[in-house]
């Protein structure tokens, strides 16, 4: 706690004002998980968030902190947010009985009650733990003897637990992933038979979790579980769909799409990759069952352009913010392509790294630069090393896009191209908007990027001979 407090002075304050007013307080949740885990292990660590529940009610934590800002966030469930000198913010949540769950995610009745019956409402017994404010673990679940074990095993009745809010099926998973746990037999039971409840809970929870799945390194043996419990054909049929689709033994000898899809997202796993990398690895083959069928049988070609498709599909039915579908519907619909970048002409090898350019970030920073290609390349690699190809296919593509950096930097990519002659330009020599003006335009930029034309004057020239051979 001492550690705790030197990372967050503000919650020994909430702490000690709510005691010395005669309230109980104690640190609840993820926090004392966490700091019990690092303890059992002999390692140090502070919780970034720090919640906090208490036997006062909502309107006295407001009296007692009239020079802070207090929120009221759910008021009406017994939590306000008070927010530190330094700006950080505090839950603190009234110790509550919940009655009734209609809607599979609300109480429709709350209560003030004891911190016994609080922390026995509570989902898992890993997250019913408290600590009070001289550090003394407070466990009446058995939770510590599970973090012990390696453990989530839901508090009471698994079933009771679930049909208060379905979302905590999603949330053993995640916490399996996050921890390195099991989920305990009566859970799992519990979570099978309540599966196809998880489509009575919105859609952006359903997202939130999801991508704190693919957020750990284990997401890989997240979506394992999420099939095995008859959650994932719920959530992301397109990806269930993907079970028991052949592929061709000579290059996928690990068997069929869905197998070939978790082990690539296992290498992302172990490469520490972001989530939207794991989201475009989890979805590049997506569209290999409708490519398969179309072609009778006998090949997937076009996979990756049906796959973009069903994949900004699946992303705008689960919220997913518009910048991000765009950028996974990117890697998906370019990773084949990527494998053939060496074939391609230089001019389009230019124009697919510069896909999303950051122009204001230095030009020498790779990553930050050319973020998207970034990503293609964190795709494609882990693509390869699921299949027969490994190193063999990803290595001497890493080596010829250095070459095509150091041939970006020489020519200053995109950005020098439109500088050097616009649309503007051909105008001026009077060729109207439309369909020629683009392909004279676009032949002129590849020609800038592939390095012949370095000068306005060849452009323009060039762009002059062109049109009139267009004409």
């Amino acid at each position: 706690m001492e550690e705790l407090y030197a990372a967050h002075p503000f919650a020994r304050e909430i702490l000690n004002r709510l005691k010395e007013a005669g309230h109980k307080a104690v640190v609840v949740g993820g926090a004392v998980r966490d700091m019990l885990l690092a303890s059992l292990s002999g390692k140090s660590f502070v919780p970034k968030e720090v919640d906090i529940a208490t036997s006062a009610p909502p309107e006295e934590v407001r009296r007692l902190f009239p020079d802070r800002k207090v929120l009221a966030v759910g008021e009406s469930f017994g939590v306000v947010v008070i927010v530190a000198p330094d700006g950080r913010r505090y839950e603190v949540a009234t110790f509550r009985a919940e009655r009734g769950y209609s809607d599979g995610r609300r109480p429709d009745e709350v209560a003030w009650t004891s911190l016994e019956e609080d922390l026995r409402r509570r989902d898992f017994t890993v997250n019913g733990l408290a600590a009070g404010p001289d550090g003394e673990v407070i466990d009446l679940v058995s939770g510590v003897a599970d973090l012990k074990a390696g453990i989530i095993r839901a508090i009471g009745d698994p079933r009771a637990r679930f049909s208060e809010d379905f979302l905590r099926m999603l949330r053993a998973v995640r916490f399996a992933c996050q921890l390195g746990f099991e989920i305990e037999e009566r859970t799992r039971e519990a979570i099978k038979l309540n599966a196809e409840k998880i489509e009575k809970i919105s859609r952006e929870r359903i997202r939130d979790e999801l991508v704190k799945i693919l957020a750990t390194p284990r997401a890989a043996r997240g979506f394992r579980l999420l099939d095995e419990l008859g959650l994932l054909e719920k959530i992301l049929p397109e990806i269930s769909a993907l079970k028991g689709v052949p592929q061709s033994p000579e290059y996928h000898p690990e068997g069929d799409v869905f197998t070939h899809t978790l082990l690539a997202l296992e290498v992302a796993d172990s490469l520490g990759f972001s989530p939207l990398v794991k989201l475009g690895v989890l979805f590049h083959d997506v569209g290999k069952p409708e490519a398969l069928a179309r072609a009778g049988g006998e090949h997937m070609g076009g996979h990756e352009l049906v796959g973009a498709r069903i994949t900004e599909e699946a992303m705008r039915r689960l919220r997913f913010p518009t910048r991000q579908i765009g950028h996974v519907c990117f890697l998906v619909s370019q990773h084949m392509r990527l494998g053939r970048l060496p074939e391609m002409g230089i001019g389009k090898q230019v124009r697919l790294l510069s896909t999303g350019e950051q122009e204001e970030a230095a030009q020498e920073d790779f990553v930050r630069r050319f973020p998207a290609f970034s990503d293609l390349l964190r795709l494609f690699i882990c693509d390869a090393e699921a299949s027969a190809h490994r190193a063999s296919a990803w290595l001497p593509l890493l080596s010829h896009v250095v070459r095509l950096f150091m041939h970006v930097r020489r020519v200053q990519g995109l950005r020098r191209a439109r500088q050097l002659i616009s649309g503007d330009d051909l105008i001026a020599m009077g060729e109207p908007p439309g369909p020629r003006l683009g392909r004279v335009l676009s032949e002129v930029h590849e020609r800038i990027l592939a390095g012949e034309i370095e000068t306005r004057k060849q452009a323009l020239e060039l762009a002059e001979r062109l049109l009139k051979g267009q004409r």
